[in-house]
Protein backbone atom coordinates (compact mmCIF):
# COMPACT_ATOMS: atom_id res chain seq x y z
CA UNK A 1 0.00 0.00 0.00
CA UNK A 2 1.62 3.44 -1.26
CA UNK A 3 2.29 5.49 1.94
CA UNK A 4 3.00 8.97 -0.45
CA UNK A 5 1.67 10.34 -3.33
CA UNK A 6 3.72 13.02 -5.64
CA UNK A 7 1.32 14.36 -8.25
CA UNK A 8 2.01 16.74 -11.16
CA UNK A 9 5.51 17.69 -10.20
CA UNK A 10 8.55 19.29 -12.48
CA UNK A 11 11.23 17.45 -11.20
CA UNK A 12 13.20 19.03 -14.61
CA UNK A 13 16.83 18.36 -14.51
CA UNK A 14 16.42 17.31 -10.95
CA UNK A 15 19.48 15.58 -8.94
CA UNK A 16 18.18 12.54 -8.04
CA UNK A 17 21.93 11.04 -6.23
CA UNK A 18 21.10 9.47 -2.54
CA UNK A 19 17.56 10.23 -2.27
CA UNK A 20 15.36 7.14 -1.48
CA UNK A 21 11.92 6.20 -1.85
CA UNK A 22 9.44 3.50 -0.78
CA UNK A 23 6.27 2.77 -1.71
CA UNK A 24 5.25 5.97 -3.48
CA UNK A 25 2.97 6.58 -6.08
CA UNK A 26 4.57 8.78 -8.89
CA UNK A 27 2.04 10.35 -11.10
CA UNK A 28 2.36 12.86 -13.72
CA UNK A 29 5.41 13.99 -12.55
CA UNK A 30 8.13 15.20 -15.38
CA UNK A 31 11.89 13.46 -14.73
CA UNK A 32 12.87 15.16 -17.99
CA UNK A 33 16.65 15.25 -17.73
CA UNK A 34 16.97 14.16 -14.43
CA UNK A 35 20.37 13.14 -13.02
CA UNK A 36 21.88 11.06 -10.85
CA UNK A 37 23.70 8.01 -8.72
CA UNK A 38 22.86 5.47 -6.43
CA UNK A 39 18.90 6.65 -5.92
CA UNK A 40 16.85 3.97 -4.26
CA UNK A 41 13.05 3.29 -5.50
CA UNK A 42 11.63 0.78 -3.58
CA UNK A 43 8.16 -0.87 -4.60
CA UNK A 44 7.32 2.47 -6.03
CA UNK A 45 4.42 2.95 -8.71
CA UNK A 46 5.01 5.44 -11.65
CA UNK A 47 2.40 6.13 -13.79
CA UNK A 48 2.75 8.86 -16.94
CA UNK A 49 5.77 9.76 -15.57
CA UNK A 50 8.78 11.59 -18.10
CA UNK A 51 12.03 9.93 -17.86
CA UNK A 52 13.48 11.39 -20.87
CA UNK A 53 16.62 12.36 -21.45
CA UNK A 54 17.61 11.61 -18.13
CA UNK A 55 20.68 9.60 -17.15
CA UNK A 56 20.77 7.25 -13.93
CA UNK A 57 23.81 5.59 -12.52
CA UNK A 58 24.14 2.65 -10.39
CA UNK A 59 20.44 3.58 -8.92
CA UNK A 60 18.14 0.74 -8.12
CA UNK A 61 13.99 0.41 -9.11
CA UNK A 62 13.10 -2.82 -6.76
CA UNK A 63 10.04 -4.41 -7.55
CA UNK A 64 8.70 -1.33 -9.40
CA UNK A 65 6.08 -0.76 -11.61
CA UNK A 66 5.93 1.89 -14.62
CA UNK A 67 2.69 2.65 -16.53
CA UNK A 68 2.33 4.37 -19.49
CA UNK A 69 5.95 6.17 -18.91
CA UNK A 70 8.03 7.70 -21.56
CA UNK A 71 12.07 6.37 -22.04
CA UNK A 72 12.82 8.45 -24.49
CA UNK A 73 16.46 8.68 -24.43
CA UNK A 74 17.05 7.41 -21.06
CA UNK A 75 20.57 5.77 -20.05
CA UNK A 76 20.59 3.37 -17.47
CA UNK A 77 23.93 2.45 -16.41
CA UNK A 78 24.65 -0.33 -13.62
CA UNK A 79 21.18 -0.38 -12.33
CA UNK A 80 18.73 -2.66 -10.86
CA UNK A 81 15.34 -2.93 -12.19
CA UNK A 82 14.76 -6.18 -10.27
CA UNK A 83 11.21 -7.34 -10.82
CA UNK A 84 10.14 -3.85 -12.50
CA UNK A 85 6.83 -4.51 -14.69
CA UNK A 86 6.39 -2.35 -17.80
CA UNK A 87 2.92 -1.47 -18.92
CA UNK A 88 2.55 0.38 -22.11
CA UNK A 89 5.31 2.44 -21.91
CA UNK A 90 7.43 4.15 -24.46
CA UNK A 91 11.12 3.67 -24.96
CA UNK A 92 12.91 5.16 -28.20
CA UNK A 93 16.71 5.20 -27.85
CA UNK A 94 16.66 3.72 -24.24
CA UNK A 95 20.11 2.62 -23.35
CA UNK A 96 20.65 0.44 -20.44
CA UNK A 97 24.73 -0.84 -20.03
CA UNK A 98 25.44 -3.12 -17.19
CA UNK A 99 22.96 -3.76 -14.42
CA UNK A 100 20.50 -6.09 -13.20
CA UNK A 101 16.55 -6.82 -15.00
CA UNK A 102 16.21 -9.81 -13.97
CA UNK A 103 12.57 -10.99 -13.51
CA UNK A 104 11.31 -7.82 -15.18
CA UNK A 105 8.31 -7.79 -17.05
CA UNK A 106 8.60 -6.34 -20.55
CA UNK A 107 5.24 -8.13 -22.15
CA UNK A 108 4.35 -6.80 -25.04
CA UNK A 109 7.12 -3.71 -24.77
CA UNK A 110 7.83 -2.10 -27.87
CA UNK A 111 11.95 -2.10 -27.30
CA UNK A 112 12.25 -1.07 -31.30
CA UNK A 113 15.97 0.57 -31.38
CA UNK A 114 16.30 0.34 -27.94
CA UNK A 115 20.24 -1.01 -26.43
CA UNK A 116 21.17 -3.10 -23.83
CA UNK A 117 24.48 -4.19 -23.42
CA UNK A 118 26.38 -6.02 -20.66
CA UNK A 119 22.78 -6.52 -18.72
CA UNK A 120 21.17 -9.54 -16.59
CA UNK A 121 17.97 -10.09 -17.91
CA UNK A 122 17.52 -14.06 -16.34
CA UNK A 123 13.97 -14.63 -16.15
CA UNK A 124 12.74 -11.78 -17.67
CA UNK A 125 9.24 -11.91 -19.46
CA UNK A 126 9.66 -10.48 -23.15
CA UNK A 127 6.55 -12.25 -24.25
CA UNK A 128 5.46 -10.70 -27.60
CA UNK A 129 8.01 -7.82 -26.74
CA UNK A 130 9.11 -6.17 -29.89
CA UNK A 131 12.32 -5.50 -30.49
CA UNK A 132 13.17 -5.75 -34.16
CA UNK A 133 16.45 -3.51 -34.68
CA UNK A 134 17.26 -3.00 -31.13
CA UNK A 135 20.49 -4.14 -29.47
CA UNK A 136 20.99 -6.91 -27.18
CA UNK A 137 24.75 -7.44 -26.96
CA UNK A 138 26.09 -9.39 -24.18
CA UNK A 139 22.81 -10.01 -22.35
CA UNK A 140 21.96 -12.56 -20.12
CA UNK A 141 18.75 -14.23 -20.91
CA UNK A 142 18.67 -17.06 -19.32
CA UNK A 143 15.36 -18.68 -18.43
CA UNK A 144 14.06 -15.63 -20.04
CA UNK A 145 10.46 -15.70 -21.44
CA UNK A 146 10.64 -14.89 -25.50
CA UNK A 147 7.35 -16.36 -26.72
CA UNK A 148 6.04 -14.88 -29.86
CA UNK A 149 9.09 -11.68 -29.59
CA UNK A 150 10.45 -10.00 -32.73
CA UNK A 151 14.07 -10.34 -32.46
CA UNK A 152 13.99 -9.70 -36.11
CA UNK A 153 17.48 -7.72 -37.24
CA UNK A 154 18.68 -7.44 -33.48
CA UNK A 155 22.41 -7.56 -32.65
CA UNK A 156 22.17 -10.17 -30.64
CA UNK A 157 26.10 -11.37 -30.33
CA UNK A 158 27.28 -12.53 -27.12
CA UNK A 159 23.79 -13.19 -25.62
CA UNK A 160 22.49 -15.91 -23.78
CA UNK A 161 20.24 -17.64 -25.69
CA UNK A 162 19.37 -20.75 -24.56
CA UNK A 163 15.79 -19.65 -23.90
CA UNK A 164 15.16 -18.92 -27.38
CA UNK A 165 13.13 -21.00 -29.61
CA UNK A 166 13.64 -20.24 -33.04
CA UNK A 167 10.10 -21.89 -34.49
CA UNK A 168 8.11 -19.87 -31.93
CA UNK A 169 10.50 -16.13 -31.83
CA UNK A 170 11.04 -13.94 -35.10
CA UNK A 171 15.08 -13.84 -35.84
CA UNK A 172 15.09 -13.02 -39.19
CA UNK A 173 18.15 -10.72 -40.36
CA UNK A 174 19.41 -11.24 -36.82
CA UNK A 175 22.82 -10.50 -36.26
CA UNK A 176 24.67 -13.27 -34.35
CA UNK A 177 27.87 -15.18 -33.14
CA UNK A 178 28.75 -18.33 -34.34
CA UNK A 179 28.52 -20.28 -30.95
CA UNK A 180 24.77 -19.07 -30.92
CA UNK A 181 24.45 -20.17 -34.53
CA UNK A 182 25.19 -23.77 -33.22
CA UNK A 183 23.08 -23.15 -30.29
CA UNK A 184 20.08 -22.32 -33.42
CA UNK A 185 20.72 -24.96 -35.50
CA UNK A 186 20.89 -27.70 -32.89
CA UNK A 187 17.46 -26.35 -31.36
CA UNK A 188 16.19 -26.59 -34.99
CA UNK A 189 17.43 -30.73 -35.28
CA UNK A 190 20.35 -29.78 -37.35
CA UNK A 191 23.49 -32.06 -36.41
CA UNK A 192 26.02 -29.33 -36.94
CA UNK A 193 29.52 -31.25 -37.70
CA UNK A 194 33.33 -29.82 -38.85
CA UNK A 195 33.21 -29.82 -42.58
CA UNK A 196 36.24 -32.22 -42.72
CA UNK A 197 34.48 -34.81 -40.81
CA UNK A 198 33.05 -38.17 -41.65
CA UNK A 199 29.30 -37.99 -41.37
CA UNK A 200 27.08 -41.30 -40.68
CA UNK A 201 23.69 -41.63 -41.29
CA UNK A 202 21.08 -41.03 -38.27
CA UNK A 203 20.68 -44.05 -36.28
CA UNK A 204 23.61 -46.27 -37.38
CA UNK A 205 24.96 -47.83 -34.64
CA UNK A 206 27.73 -50.63 -34.27
CA UNK A 207 25.67 -53.36 -34.71
CA UNK A 208 24.07 -51.03 -38.44
CA UNK A 209 27.82 -50.35 -39.65
CA UNK A 210 28.22 -54.48 -39.76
Amino acid sequence: MAEQTISDEDWDSRDLTGERFEQVVFSDVDLTEATGQGAVFSECVFRRVRFNASTHVTAAFLNCKFVRCSFFDATFTECKVVGGTFEQCEFPLLKVEGGDWSFAGLRDADLRGASFTGVRMREADLTGARCSGATLRDVDLSGATLHRADLSECDLRGSDLTSLDPLDTTIKDAVIDVTQAVLIATALGLRVRDPREEVGKPGRGAAGAR
